[in-house]
């Protein structure tokens, strides 16, 4: 299959699973707020916070290792897959080692066995999940999506309406959901039948963590630059201020759906793509494609940013739109940096990563230390959108070394000064700001158009390629 035709339909199948998934959080949120009383909703809150914190340290990160080496035809499945669970149960192993230091938290001690539970089953999904990516199933896997949010909506119903279980028959729920999807996609797929002992090799399962255990620390980087500044907003500047603070991440959010829905098809061409011919000019012109909507989406959402805060939340958080364009900003370089992550991935540089990750954590905290007193919420802003620049510019450069991705530092200059220039207009609230903040849209969108085109033709190349062979 043409490489943009194999890019293009994996991201629509991988689009069908992530959006049913993003969809259920709409459908559950009248159940559990109506059954769960607001101290439930927080217990299951922090457990679920505490869990995805966890999540690396007891998995090792091993699923990184799983897509990476599970799509590289010089590895045997068998021994990827078998090493990945032998190392998700030696993990989980050391977890239960800390039992009784867990259970002296108040807000999860009562929770304890289920966080365990969700521990357990949430790893073995994630690890399942990433082999079936590996031996690119992509059909199964947003299959999977679609099930496991019918899945997680029947036994929400089930344990909060009929057995009025509360806080515990949510986290049920999940848990139970996962379990499924565990059962599902290891019988579908037959992994089952890729665990196998006398396949381990000492060499693979060395070269597998020494790939994926630098990506802990990694996430837990990229953990302190996203939530962070909502904590020192707290402290600085008052509770009330960061809850209006943290209505403004969720149009961002849109944006990062979006990124990540291309991120996991994007990381099965990377690996497939790599050492082949034109590489280099294979991946220039998906970051132009990719840079071009990205853009094109964020400014949809600053120029739409105050009517949608006013239909997504009460008129308590109007405010919150403020922040949206300077978070926008950083998302979009949040985008970029993710994507250039993938030559980290194809190269197994996981340190490279984790390096590029701490600069921004570490200027992350710096940064908010600095501005919040000052500025309040748009100082967390700020800093935060002032990481990811310093993260992607970080990328930029030492990739360049292994596939030299031309990033079009033109086009990019130019959509960053119509965006900084849009933001300003909005947060000063400069009189008919709404017109001058189209007409930079449209430009936007017209200096955009042409590597979308590029792209789009690209891939009618490759079909009517197809449909010639038919």
């Amino acid at each position: 299959m043409n490489r943009y035709k194999f890019l293009a339909s994996n991201t629509v199948l991988f689009f069908i699973s992530s959006f049913s998934s993003k969809f259920l959080v709409f459908l559950l949120m009248p159940i559990y707020t109506a059954v769960l009383t607001p101290a439930e909703n927080s217990d299951v809150s922090l457990m679920i916070q505490t869990a995805n914190l966890l999540i690396p340290l007891v998995s090792l990160g091993i699923s990184n290792s799983i897509i990476r080496f599970g799509l590289d035809d010089k590895y045997s499945k068998k021994t990827v897959f078998t090493t990945g669970v032998l190392t998700l149960g030696a993990g989980y192993l050391i977890l239960l080692c800390f039992f009784p230091l867990l259970n002296h938290f108040d807000f999860i001690n009562k929770y304890i066995w289920f966080l365990y539970l969700y521990l357990l089953m949430s790893c073995s999904r994630t690890l399942v999940q990433q082999f079936v990516r590996a031996k690119t199933y992509t059909k199964l896997y947003a299959f999977d999506g679609i099930l496991a949010t019918v899945n997680t909506l029947i036994l929400v119903c089930l344990f909060l309406l009929k057995f009025k279980m509360g806080a515990i028959g949510y986290i049920c729920a999940v848990i139970g959901a996962d379990f499924l999807s565990v059962v599902f996609l290891t019988a579908i797929s037959s992994a089952y039948r890729y665990f196998d002992l006398s396949s381990i090799s000492k060499a693979v399962a060395k070269e597998m963590l020494s790939y994926c255990l630098p990506l802990i620390p990694a996430s837990i980087f990229w953990w302190i630059t996203n939530v962070s500044d909502r904590y020192m907003v707290a402290y600085f500047v008052g509770q009330t201020e960061n809850g209006i603070y943290d209505i403004s991440y969720k149009l961002p959010s849109l944006v990062n759906l979006f990124a990540t829905i291309f991120t996991e098809a994007w990381q099965i061409s990377a690996v497939k793509e790599s050492g082949e011919k034109h590489t280099k000019r294979f991946f220039s012109n998906v970051f132009k494609a990719y840079q071009s909507v990205v853009f094109i989406g964020g400014a949809g959402i600053i120029l739409l940013c105050k009517p949608l805060i006013m239909l997504l939340a009460d008129k308590t958080y109007f405010d919150a739109w403020q922040y949206v364009p300077v978070l926008i900003l950083s998302t979009i370089f949040s985008c970029f940096a993710t994507f250039l992550s993938s030559i980290y991935m194809v190269e197994k540089r996981g340190g490279l990563n984790l390096i590029t990750m701490m600069a921004g954590a570490v200027a992350n905290i710096i940064l908010n230390l600095l501005l919040i007193p000052k500025m309040g919420a748009q100082g967390a802003a700020i800093a935060t959108c002032a990481s990811y620049i310093l993260v992607f510019i970080l990328r930029a450069i030492n990739t360049k070394r292994f596939i030299n991705v031309n990033i079009s530092p033109m086009q990019m200059t130019v959509n960053v000064l119509l965006m900084s220039s849009m933001s300003f207009i909005m947060i000063k609230d400069i009189k008919n700001y709404s017109i001058y903040c189209l007409i930079i849209t449209i430009l936007i969108m017209i200096f955009n158009i042409r590597p979308l085109i590029v792209f789009a033709k690209q891939l009618l190349k490759s079909l009517k390629k197809k449909k010639g062979k038919h």
